[in-house]
C-alpha cells in the first residue's frame, strides 16, 4: 500500500531512498525539479518527532514506519486503521485497554504528511464550506481535527497521531476520512506573529449592542468587536449560503448582572472554517465587522465581511473605542414581546405539553441507536438526537467512545413512543463539539445506515416534533426490517427525492403524519431559531406521545392473532350452563370443533398497520401479503362488492389500516361431559387458520420496482409481471370474455401417453369457460397487432381453459363477465391458442360444457384485465351476477329439474356435522373416533320482494374443504351453481360441487349487534314465504301434549338407571349421565295455533319452575331413568314410561294441567322444518264448534293447519295477572 512498503526498511539507506522518492513524487510542487531542501525538511521533522517521546529503542529513524499517500490510502487501505508515531507496541496496547472498548482500531506503521487545507478542489473561496480536507499531490480527503489553529491552514505538516476510516464495503464510490488525534506538526517552522503595531480599538458587547441602535453611526463605523464566546451556533446549509452564528460576551472583569452579549453571523465562505476553531469560553477579536438586517428578524446584526479577521483576544493588544452616542436611537431596546394567550396554548395546556430545558452537557457516545437518523446513546442512560442540525462532518466519526461537549441542549424528559430513557436533542442555537475521537473502529455499515434524505425531510419540510420524530424513525425501522432487501432497497424506501415524487418510506408513513402533523408551511426559520429571543425551536414544546400504530412482521402478527386466540378459547364460555349440562359427549366436542375470531386494529395497543407485499400463491391459489418474515393469506375485495379482477396488482406493496384479521380455530377433543369443559387435558388437537381481509379502497397500493419483484416471491415460481419488460418485446395474445369459473380443488387428470408410470395424484386446478373474443395478436412495441383473419371464423367460439399447477395463482383474478388477454411471451407459435392434445379431456364433458375446445394454461403465460368499453363485442353482456328466482329455489317437489342453482345470501352460522353420505349407524353413538367432517352454512336468502328472507342449509364436504376463505358468519356470499337437494321430508338444502363458484360481496360487520326478533302473530307464519323465519310471539298455553324426562349416558346415549348406563355390554369410558327432556304443546293467540317443541332448560320454563324445583324434579326422574306422559288431547298414540298411579306421573299430569303451565307467556321461536313424529301434519278441514250458553249453538268453519314450532326461549308477560303456584314459592 505505502509508496515504499516494497524495499525491505531493514537499513537506514533504503529507508531513506524510499523518503526522497516519496517526497519528491508526493509533497513536491508539480512540474519542478527535485527539492533538496524540502526533502531534509521532511526528514528532519519525522527524526524529531520520533525522537521526541524517548521511545526510539535505539533507532534515530523509525525504520519500521513507511510513507503513505492520500492516493494508497484511500485506494488499498480497505479496512479501519490507526498510526501513532513514537508509540511501543506496549503503549499502544495500554492505550487499548485504557480504552475499554472491544474492537480497538488496528495499528498500521504508516507516516502521513500533507497540507492542511480548507479547499476541497481549486481554490475559489466557493468551494469552501467549513470543511477541512488534507492534501498531497496524488489526492486529497477530508479530515476532522479536534482545535484548529487558523495559523495552519495552507502549510505543510507530518500527522503523528492519526486514524483513517474507508468508505463502507457497498459504497465503492465513496470516500473515506482521517481523524487527527493530535496537533500537527510542521515540516517548515510556523512564522509567530509579532501582533499590532498600534492597539486594536475594539468595542466590547455592550457598546456595539447599544450602536447598532443608532442610525447615523452604522454609515461610517465597520468596528472591531471583542469579548468571550458565550454561544456558538451550529453550521447551517441551506440551497443558497452556508453560515454560522457565534454571540459574545462581556469579558469576566465586567459587571456580570449585566447580561450584555452580541451576535454575529459569519457567511463569507473563506471563514466558514472558523466554525472549527472557536472555542466557547476563550476570548477573541473580529475585525472590520458590518451591519446586516435579516428578513423576518425585527433587528439589525453584525455580520463578518470578506476581510474581517478572527484573533485571539489579548488585553495587551486591544484599546476599548469610544464611541459619540448621544444621537437618537434608531430603535428601543429589544425586549422579548409577550406571547398572547390564545386557544391554541390553552388546549396545549389541557393536553399537558411540557417546555424542554435548555442545558449544557459533556458525555461520552456509547451506542448508534440509528445513525441516518441521528439518534445516538449517551452514557449508556441518555439518548441523543442530533436530527434537527445539519451535522453531516460529524456524523462519519460518530461511533461509541467520542466524546462530546454541547453547551446549549434541549433536555426532554418524557417523550412517550418507543422510548422511555430522557432523551438529549440539539437544535441550530448550539453546536456539537468534538472534544476526542473514539479508539473503537466503526461497525460495518449497510447502505441503509447512510440514507437521511427521508429523515431531513421529517425534520426540515415537515417540521415534527421530537417525539413524532423519534416514532416515524422507529416505524421507517419495522418497515426496513419488513422489506429490506428482499422486496426493496434500502435506498428505495429511504429516499426522498421532492414532495411531488416522496419516497416509499413516506408514502407508507404519510396516512399516519398527515392526522398528527399535518404539512406546515413555511419550513424551519434558521435565523429566528438562533437568533430569537425568547428562544423558539421544534424543542422548545413537546407532548407526551401515545404510540399511534406500528408496523409490526407478519409472522409477529400472526403468532399474536393466534396467542390471542386460543387464549380466548374457553370451552365453558362457549357452552355456558344450563345448555351445557343437557348435551352429550358427541354434541359437545362438535360444538367445539369449529369456531372463529375477528380482530381489528383497534384492539392491539398500539394499533396495528398492515404491509406486505401483494402475490399469488401457486400451491393454495390464494393471495398473500408477504414480507421477510412469513406470508398470510388474505381475502381482498373491490368497493361495491365486486371482486379483485386485477392481476397488476401483484408485487405491489399494500398498507391497510383497517382490516380484519381472521383466526379459525379447528379443535379436536374427547370431553366425556360438561363437567369436565374446565379441563385442557381432554383437548388432543389444536389447529388454527389465520388469515386478513380488507378492502382495496382502505388499503395504500404503491407499485414496486419491477428488479425487486421476484426477490420478494422467491418461494414460488416467478410472478406475473404486467407491466412490459425492459428490451424487445415479443410475445402473443388473444382475448377471450369468461362466463362461468368453477371450483379451486383436487382433480384426477388423464396420463398422457409416455408419461410415468407412477400413480397419478390428484392435481390441485380449476377450470374456465369462455368465449374467444378475435384471433391471436402479436406484440407490436408497447401495443398488439390487429387480430390475424382466418376465414370464417366463428365469432363465438367457445373454449374451456385448464389452470393446474403454477398457473392456479390467477384463480383469485379470474371472475365470469370480465375480458381477458392470455399473454404468451416467446417468439410467435402458430396454433398457440388452439385445442390441446395434451389435457386428455374426454369429448363428452366439453359437449356438456357447450365449448368446442380445450385448452391447458401453460405455467408461464399471463394474464391482463382488459376494459369491456373497448370491445364491440362485449358491451351489450349482462355482468350482473344470475341468481334462480326464489320460488325455484323453494320447490321441494322438482326434484330432478333445476338441480344447479344460484343465489346471494347472508350467513347466519357454521358449524360441522356428519357428512351427508356418511354410514353413521356403522359406528358406536358416542365414538369420539376420527370422523370425517362436513361443513353446514345456514344462510338468509336476500331477496328483494320478501321482508323476511327463508333460511337454507348449504352442505361442503369432500375435496372442497377446507372451505374458501371469508365464509363467516355474517358475510354476504353469492354462491354460483350450487347442487339443490331436497330431503325425505321435503326440506330443500344445497351441497357444492365441482362447477361451484363462491364470491364474497362483503365482509361481516365490525361491530355486530344483534336485532330484536319481529314480534308477530301467529296467523303471520300461515303467509308462506312472507313468514319470518325466527319471530317472537305473545301467546297462551292451550294444553300439553306430552312430557319425556330422562337420564341418558354422555358417551352412547343409552338411559341410564340409577345414573348407570343399561346398554349391554357397555364400554363407555365414563359413567357419567345428563339429564334431557321435551315438551309438547299447544298455544294460540286468538289467530292461529301452533305446537311448540321445548327442549332441555327450555322446559323448566315451560313447566314455571324455578332453577332449584327444576334441579329436584330431575332428581326425582334419576331413579327410573325416564319418565315420559302422553296427555289427553295429542293425536299421537298414549305411551308412558311409568305406572299412572305412581306419585311422580300424577304430580306431573296434574302439572301439566295446571295454571302454572296453562298461562299467557311470550314465545321467541323459529320454525321447525322437519314434521314431529308425535303431530302430524293435518290438512285444512272444516270443523264444527258448539258455541252458546248451553253449547246448543252449531258453528262450522276453516280450520288452518297447526304451525310447528320449536322453542328458541319462554318469557313471562311484563304484566301477567297471575302467576303459578310453583313459580311463586320460589
Amino acid at each position: 500500500m505505502a509508496a515504499c512498503r516494497g524495499q525491505a526498511p531493514g537499513s537506514e539507506q533504503a529507508w531513506l531512498e524510499a523518503a526522497h522518492a516519496f517526497i519528491q513524487e508526493t509533497l513536491c510542487p508539480l512540474g519542478k525539479e527535485s527539492n533538496v531542501q524540502l526533502t531534509q525538511l521532511v526528514i528532519d521533522c519525522v527524526k524529531t518527532t520520533w525522537l521526541s517521546e524517548g521511545r526510539n529503542l535505539g533507532f534515530t529513524l523509525p525504520l519500521s514506519y513507511s510513507f503513505v499517500s492520500v492516493q494508497n490510502l484511500r485506494t488499498h487501505q480497505r479496512l479501519p486503521c490507526c498510526s501513532h508515531l513514537s508509540w511501543s507496541s506496549t503503549a499502544y496496547q495500554a492505550w487499548a485497554q485504557e480504552a475499554g472498548l472491544s474492537g480497538t482500531l488496528p495499528r498500521e506503521r504508516l507516516l502521513l504528511l500533507g497540507t492542511l487545507t480548507d479547499l476541497s478542489g481549486d481554490l475559489e473561496q466557493e468551494c469552501r464550506n467549513g470543511s477541512l480536507y488534507v492534501r498531497d499531490n496524488t489526492g486529497i480527503l477530508n479530515c476532522e481535527l479536534i482545535d484548529l489553529d487558523l495559523s495552519w491552514l495552507g502549510h505543510l505538516f507530518l500527522f503523528p497521531s492519526w486514524s483513517y476510516l474507508p468508505p463502507a464495503k457497498w459504497n465503492s464510490s465513496g470516500d473515506g476520512h482521517l481523524e487527527l488525534w493530535s496537533a500537527p506538526v510542521p515540516v517548515i517552522p510556523l512564522t509567530v506573529s509579532a501582533g499590532p503595531l498600534t492597539p486594536i480599538p475594539v468595542l466590547y458587547p455592550q457598546a456595539a449592542s447599544r450602536l447598532l441602535r443608532h442610525s447615523s453611526k452604522l454609515r461610517v463605523v465597520q468596528p472591531n468587536l471583542a469579548g468571550k464566546l458565550v454561544r456558538l451556533s451550529a453550521l447551517v446549509k441551506s440551497q443558497k449560503k452556508a453560515y454560522f452564528v457565534l454571540t459574545l460576551g462581556e469579558l469576566p472583569p465586567a459587571d456580570s448582572q449585566t447580561g450584555s452579549y452580541v451576535s454575529v453571523i459569519v457567511q463569507v465562505p473563506a471563514q466558514l472554517v472558523w466554525h472549527r476553531a472557536l472555542w466557547p469560553g476563550r476570548a477573541y477579536v473580529l475585525t472590520e465587522l458590518r451591519v446586516s438586517k435579516i428578513r423576518g428578524h425585527r433587528y439589525r446584526v453584525w455580520r463578518t465581511s470578506p476581510s474581517s479577521h478572527l484573533l485571539p483576544l489579548k488585553p495587551e493588544n486591544v484599546q476599548e473605542q469610544e464611541l459619540d452616542l448621544d444621537r437618537p436611537l434608531l430603535e428601543a431596546d429589544p425586549k422579548p414581546l409577550p406571547r398572547p394567550s390564545n386557544s391554541q396554548e390553552r388546549k396545549e395546556q389541557k393536553e399537558l405539553v411540557q417546555s424542554s430545558i435548555l442545558l449544557s452537557y459533556t458525555g461520552m457516545v456509547t451506542g448508534v441507536l440509528n445513525q441516518p437518523a441521528g439518534l445516538y446513546e449517551l452514557d449508556g442512560q441518555l439518548g441523543l438526537c442530533l436530527a434537527y442540525q445539519e451535522f453531516q462532518g460529524l456524523r462519519r466519526v460518530m461511533r461509541p467512545g467520542v466524546r462530546l461537549e454541547i453547551p446549549d441542549i434541549h433536555l426532554l424528559q418524557s417523550v412517550g413512543g418507543w422510548t422511555k430513557r430522557p432523551v438529549l436533542a440539539a437544535c441550530l442555537r448550539g453546536a456539537i463539539l468534538l472534544r476526542s475521537f473514539s479508539p473503537r473502529k466503526p461497525e460495518a455499515q449497510s447502505s441503509s445506515q447512510t440514507q437521511s434524505s427521508l429523515y431531513e425531510h421529517l425534520v426540515w419540510e415537515r417540521r415534527l416534533g421530537l417525539p413524532l420524530y423519534l416514532w416515524a424513525t422507529k416505524a421507517l425501522e419495522e418497515l426496513a426490517s419488513k422489506l429490506c432487501p428482499h422486496v426493496l432497497r434500502h435506498h428505495q424506501l429511504l429516499q426522498h427525492s421532492s414532495p411531488r415524487q416522496p419516497g416509499l418510506g413516506l408514502r407508507l408513513l404519510t396516512p399516519t403524519l398527515a392526522v398528527l402533523a399535518p404539512p406546515r408551511i413555511p419550513s424551519r426559520n434558521a435565523h429566528k431559531e438562533i437568533l430569537g429571543e425568547p428562544h423558539l425551536c421544534p424543542l422548545q414544546k413537546y407532548a407526551r406521545l401515545q404510540t399511534p400504530c406500528s408496523f409490526p412482521t407478519l409472522a409477529t402478527l400472526k403468532e399474536e392473532g393466534q396467542s390471542r386466540a386460543w387464549a380466548s378459547f374457553d370451552p365453558k364460555t362457549f357452552l355456558p350452563l344450563p345448555e351445557a349440562s343437557h348435551l352429550t359427549s358427541y354434541q359437545l366436542n362438535q360444538r367445539l370443533a369449529w369456531s372463529w375470531l375477528r380482530l381489528l386494529p383497534s384492539t392491539f395497543h398500539p394499533a396495528q398497520v398492515l404491509v406486505g407485499v401483494l402475490v399469488a400463491s401457486s400451491h393454495k391459489g390464494c393471495l398473500q401479503l408477504r414480507d421477510r418474515s412469513d406470508s398470510l393469506p388474505c381475502l381482498l375485495m373491490n368497493k361495491h362488492s365486486q371482486p379483485l379482477t386485477d392481476p397488476q396488482l401483484i408485487g405491489c406493496l399494500v398498507r391497510a389500516e383497517r382490516f380484519q384479521l381472521v383466526i379459525e380455530r379447528n379443535v379436536r377433543s374427547n370431553f366425556p361431559s360438561w363437567k369436565e369443559l374446565s379441563m385442557t387435558g381432554f383437548i388432543q388437537k389444536q389447529q388454527a387458520r389465520i388469515y386478513v381481509q380488507f378492502f382495496l379502497a382502505d388499503a395504500l397500493i404503491l407499485p414496486v420496482p419491477r428488479p425487486f419483484l421476484h426477490s420478494a416471491t422467491s418461494s414460488t415460481p416467478r410472478q406475473p409481471e404486467p407491466t412490459l419488460p425492459e428490451g424487445p418485446h415479443v410475445g402473443q395474445s388473444r382475448l377471450f370474455l369468461l362466463s362461468h369459473k368453477e371450483a379451486l380443488m383436487k382433480r384426477n387428470f388423464c396420463v398422457p401417453p409416455g408419461a410415468s408410470t407412477e400413480v397419478p395424484k390428484p392435481t390441485l386446478s380449476f377450470h374456465v369457460s369462455g368465449i374467444w373474443l378475435g384471433s391471436t395478436q402479436r406484440r407490436e412495441g408497447t401495443g398488439w397487432s390487429p387480430p390475424e383473419l382466418k376465414g370464417a371464423e366463428n365469432k363465438d367460439q367457445k373454449v374451456l381453459l385448464i389452470f393446474l399447477g403454477p398457473s392456479v395463482r390467477w384463480f383469485e383474478f379470474l371472475h365470469p363477465g370480465q375480458v381477458y388477454r392470455l399473454v404468451a411471451p416467446g417468439p410467435p407459435t402458430p396454433m398457440l391458442f388452439e385445442e390441446d392434445g395434451s389435457s386428455c379431456i374426454s369429448q363428452r364433458p366439453l359437449e356438456l360444457a357447450g365449448c368446442t375446445s380445450c385448452l391447458t394454461i401453460q405455467d408461464e403465460w399471463t394474464l391482463e384485465l382488459e376494459s369491456s368499453q373497448d370491445i364491440p363485442d362485449v358491451l351489450g353482456v349482462n355482468k350482473a351476477l344470475p341468481e334462480s328466482p326464489l320460488t325455484d329455489l323453494l320447490n321441494s317437489k322438482e326434484k330432478d329439474t333445476d338441480s344447479l342453482v344460484s343465489f346471494s345470501a347472508e350467513i347466519l352460522s357454521r358449524t360441522l356435522c356428519e357428512p351427508l353420505t356418511a354410514l353413521i349407524w356403522t359406528m358406536p353413538a358416542g365414538s369420539t373416533g376420527a370422523r370425517r367432517r362436513c361443513v353446514k352454512l345456514t344462510v338468509a336468502l336476500e331477496a328483494a320482494d320478501c321482508e323476511f328472507p327463508p333460511h337454507l342449509d348449504i352442505y361442503i364436504e369432500g375435496s372442497h374443504l377446507p372451505p374458501p376463505l371469508g365464509l363467516l358468519p355474517g358475510a354476504r356470499v353469492y354462491f354460483n351453481q350450487l347442487e339443490k337437494r331436497v330431503s325425505r321430508s321435503h326440506n330443500v338444502y344445497c351441497c357444492f360441487r365441482s362447477s361451484t363458484y363462491v364470491q364474497v360481496l362483503s365482509f361481516p360487520p365490525e361491530t355486530t349487534v344483534r336485532a330484536p326478533l319481529p314480534h308477530i302473530y301467529l296467523a303471520r307464519l300461515l303467509q308462506g314465504g312472507q313468514a319470518p323465519f325466527q319471530a317472537t310471539a305473545a301467546c297462551h298455553i292451550v294444553s300439553v301434549f306430552s312430557l319425556q324426562l330422562l337420564w341418558v349416558c354422555a358417551h352412547c346415549t343409552s338411559i341410564c338407571s340409577q345414573g348407570r348406563c343399561t346398554l349391554q355390554g357397555s364400554t363407555c369410558p365414563t359413567q357419567t349421565s345428563i339429564s334431557q327432556a321435551s315438551i309438547s304443546f299447544l298455544v294460540e293467540d286468538g289467530t292461529a295455533e301452533a305446537v311448540v317443541t321445548c327442549r332441555n332448560h327450555h322446559v323448566a320454563a315451560a313447566l314455571g319452575l324455578c332453577s332449584s324445583e327444576w334441579t329436584s324434579l330431575l332428581e326425582l326422574v334419576r331413579g327410573p331413568g325416564k319418565v315420559a306422559l302422553q296427555l289427553p288431547g295429542s293425536a299421537a298414540q298414549p305411551e308412558t314410561s311409568a305406572k299412572t298411579d305412581e306419585p311422580l306421573t300424577l304430580f306431573l299430569r296434574t302439572l301439566c294441567t295446571s295454571l302454572s303451565v296453562l298461562r299467557p307467556i311470550v314465545l321467541s321461536f323459529e320454525l321447525e322444518r322437519k314434521p314431529s313424529k308425535i303431530v302430524p301434519l293435518e290438512p285444512p278441514r272444516l270443523k264444527q264448534f258448539h258455541c252458546g250458553t248451553a253449547g246448543d249453538l252449531p258453528l262450522l268453519t276453516h280450520v288452518n293447519p297447526r304451525i310447528r314450532l320449536s322453542c328458541l326461549s319462554i318469557q313471562e308477560p311484563e304484566h301477567s295477572s297471575s302467576l303459578g303456584g310453583f313459580a311463586a314459592s320460589c
